[in-house]
């Protein structure tokens, strides 16, 4: 009668209540990966403070640690961990041998590593049960093993280690989950064949951090303060920050499959951006209303492009990767070690609000912060030394939840005197005193309201508790998970082969890792010494033999960077010129994905750009309704139209959607857009027209043996696509042709082949389309990056 010996030792020091009290129901916790890293670190530990913390509350527990070490062995390693267990200061020295006395006799050691063992583990706990007379109150299977481990003990758990009806099961999930959207919908997939969501914990331990976890609550406790400020009108910017000073050493295998923005944006930052960006659910309190408003949260994200971020990877990676993973001398790693984000949220409470997040190996300090800057309106005339902090508004205004470490090296939320005094829970919370003579953010602390936790306590136990009270607004749900995914990957795609910046590592950095927002852009702010670039990176100087004409025809060739903002500037030009020769400039624009960062470019950087005297025009459209998502005018709108000043008069979308269907010859599309072209566009001669090329040699939208649109005198015409949407509208190539002005952009190795067949190729309309185009009284410029070009 183990559990009952336990229960009546402790009675005997006065620990619990009667006996009665304590055994409505039983609790089996299943530790799998007893014996690893972080079980040994974090789990054990913070199992023994939740049995410290329910001992006295109502359930009885067993802990089962497990792993595929036989049984000798594993257990001698689990019980040299379970000798070293600690209790917190404030805890009675009788009181803490005699709990850590009975958790280790509540402890025991089992292999698992076939569906037997699993039978068998089943048939202890159903054993010991019935000899205690006790009811099951539920099962959690903590999961501390490599992902790949998932799947196989999970249909052994739910095959053969169930609890019965009535009883609970609780698995819980360590991350990664996931590499990117595609494999963490696997991945959720094949645990939801065995696991409904509601059993499913998936844990990301900054969830447990007091001063991340208390960002909602706090939110709660002081909207009368915050709700008037909490908005695009009154934030600046915000910081999500987590700074490491120890590098990757060791852990270069995880570090080149996941990378900083896997290991540490995508989970840990993301949710404290979560918490900060969520609307407040009516009660903060109800988890199925706290995972809605954070789905909602997601789903109003802008999405990233490349120069959303800065990458960096500190100089000694790259041997310590060539050492521990045997590889080749010249083997060059791509995989970031440093990253700054830009995330923009579209809701309209922070539209136009830059979020930055930041993470780094080998960085000066180690700190973790979450801070909210706000604007300041104010010029106090009184000099600085005789302003009263509390009350000065000319002081910084900032709320910071202060994850640990750096200069308080405790969990901290600071308030600026001069925005209010918050409301902080009296339990849980204190306002910290003795910390005079530090200075947070160039400010002493005097500046602020400073709270610390009453007691601290470490993340995994916080989290470990969340887990047996059933709280799930502390863990990321499936939906949840695959939404920080769709919002990542792309840029993940993105980045894989972009430069990294170098850097030396610790206070040697300097100001090589600054970063500057730019137009809803990143970029570094002091340029890449020489001496830290890799002799072997090519660089655009080994490329300046390169032929200047291709097809007989002017070529810029240059990295995609360097050739788009060429692009952007000639595009200004040409748009300057034909303004000052007749007042107006008419240009015709490619849907696809090539031109999206020239869009982005002249969005960003072009301000002298004469939008007010410019006219758009679509070189072709699917035949879709121009708000989905496939429509070329879409794109066309969210990358470039929305954010410059074009008159609405001249912007001339295709009439592919006409009375109630899409691009039926019998509703004449192409006759009104080719009439709106003859009556505004002098001679039917566009000022420029930029084009693409697909790896078919598809131009606009006129694809190899099209019947239309490729001679005849037909302007505008309809056509057909092999891929989906195969219906399109697109310019003729006669009409294309009388351009004064025509670029055509190529861009990415998949480009290569083709390019290499049309440098050979001769005028062969029907075969390559894109050979048809030879202005007749114009010219024709190819816009080509070196990896179209040179593969």
């Amino acid at each position: 009668k183990m559990l009952r010996r336990v229960l009546c030792t402790v009675l005997l020091v006065g620990a619990l209540p009667s006996f009665a009290e304590v055994t409505h129901g039983h609790i089996s916790v299943v530790l799998l990966g007893a014996t690893g890293d972080l079980a040994k670190k974090y789990l054990w530990q913070g199992l023994f403070q939740l049995y410290m913390d329910q001992v006295s509350n109502g359930h009885s527990f067993t802990f089962h640690g497990a792993a595929l070490t036989a049984l000798e062995p594993g257990q001698k390693l689990m019980f040299d961990v379970l000798k070293k267990l600690a209790c917190p200061p404030d805890e009675p020295p009788n009181r803490c041998a005699v709990l850590k006395d009975q958790f280790l006799k509540l402890s025991q050691y089992h292999q698992l590593k076939t569906a037997e063992n699993y039978t068998v583990l089943n048939k202890e706990i159903e054993t010991l049960l019935r000899q205690e007379g006790l009811k099951e109150a539920g099962r959690i299977f903590y999961f501390s093993v490599p992902p790949f481990a998932y799947t196989e003990i999970a249909r052994h758990i739910n095959s053969s280690c169930r609890p019965p009806p009535g009883a609970w099961l609780r698995v819980v999930l360590e991350k990664p989950f996931g590499h990117d959207l595609e494999s963490a919908q696997q991945l959720a997939a094949e645990l939801m064949s065995f696991f409904r969501e509601e059993e499913m914990y998936r844990v990301d331990h900054y969830l447990g951090k007091q001063a991340v976890a208390h960002i909602l609550p706090f939110r709660d406790q002081n909207r009368q303060f915050l709700d008037p400020i909490w908005n695009r009108h009154h934030v600046e910017r915000v910081e999500i920050v987590l700074k490491e000073t120890v590098d990757a050493k060791g852990r270069t295998s995880f570090y080149e499959q996941y990378g900083v923005i896997r290991d540490v944006l995508q989970n840990h930052l993301t949710e404290a951006l979560m918490f900060l960006t969520m609307e407040l659910p009516a009660n903060v309190s109800k988890a199925e209303e706290v995972l809605q408003c954070k789905l909602q949260a997601f789903q109003s994200l802008r999405g990233l492009e490349k120069h959303s971020a800065v990458l960096g990877q500190y100089q000694a990676y790259a041997s310590q990767v060539q050492e521990e993973l045997q590889k080749a001398q010249d083997y060059i790693s791509t995989t970031p070690t440093f990253a700054g984000v830009l995330i923009h949220s579209d809701s309209l409470r922070w539209e136009g609000v830059p979020f930055l997040l930041a993470s780094g190996k080998a960085l000066d300090e180690r700190v973790g912060y979450v801070r909210v800057l706000f604007k300041n309106r104010a010029y106090c005339t009184q000099s600085e030394t005789l302003r009263d902090a509390e009350h000065s508004q000319c002081k910084a205004k900032q709320i910071i939840f202060y994850i640990g470490h750096g200069a308080l090296n405790t969990p901290a939320v600071l308030v600026s005197r001069n925005l209010f005094r918050p409301v902080m829970p009296g339990g849980s919370w204190k306002e910290a005193v003795g910390l005079s003579g530090l200075r947070v953010f160039g400010q002493p602390l005097s500046d602020y309201y400073v709270y610390s936790p009453v007691k601290e306590r470490d993340a995994y136990s916080i989290l470990i508790s969340n887990i047996y009270h059933g709280r799930k607004d502390f863990f990321i749900t499936t939906e949840n998970l695959l939404a920080s995914w769709r919002f990542w990957t792309p840029l993940l795609e993105s980045i894989s082969h972009q430069p990294l910046r170098l850097y030396p590592g610790g206070v040697e950095n300097q100001n090589l890792l600054d970063f500057e927002m730019v137009s809803g852009e990143v970029a570094f702010t002091v340029s890449e010494p020489v001496e830290l670039l890799n002799s072997d990176r090519l660089m655009p100087s080994d490329y300046k033999s390169i032929q200047s004409r291709f097809r007989q025809k002017p070529l810029v060739s240059a990295w995609p960077e360097d050739l788009i903002s060429q692009l952007a500037s000639d595009v200004e030009e040409t748009a300057h010129r034909a303004v000052a020769h007749s007042g107006q400039f008419h240009l015709a624009l490619s849907g696809g994905s090539s031109p999206v960062v020239l869009f982005q470019r002249l969005a960003r950087h072009h301000y002298a750009f004469p939008w007010k005297h410019t006219h758009i025009w679509l070189v072709d459209e699917r035949c879709v309704p121009l708000t989905d998502t496939e429509s070329n005018f879409f794109s066309l709108h969210k990358h470039l139209l929305q954010n410059v000043r074009v008159p609405y008069f001249n912007v001339h979308p295709m009439p592919v959607h006409l009375n109630q269907r899409l691009c039926v010859e019998e509703d004449r599309g192409t006759e009104l857009y080719a009439k709106e072209i003859m009556a505004l566009v002098a001679n039917a001669s566009f000022d420029l027209v930029l084009l693409g090329v697909g790896v078919d040699g598809h131009t606009a939208s006129l694809f190899p043996q099209s019947e239309n649109g490729l001679e005849g005198a037909q302007t505008v015409v309809l056509t057909e696509s092999p891929v989906k949407p195969h219906q399109r509208m697109s310019l003729s190539l006669p009409l294309i042709n009388k351009a004064r002005q025509v670029f055509v952009l190529v861009l990415g190795k998949g480009k290569h082949n083709i390019t290499t067949l049309l440098s050979r190729a001769g005028h062969q309309p029907r075969k390559w389309p894109v050979s048809g185009v030879s202005p007749s009284s114009g010219q024709l410029v190819w816009y080509m990056d070196y990896e179209a070009l040179l593969g």
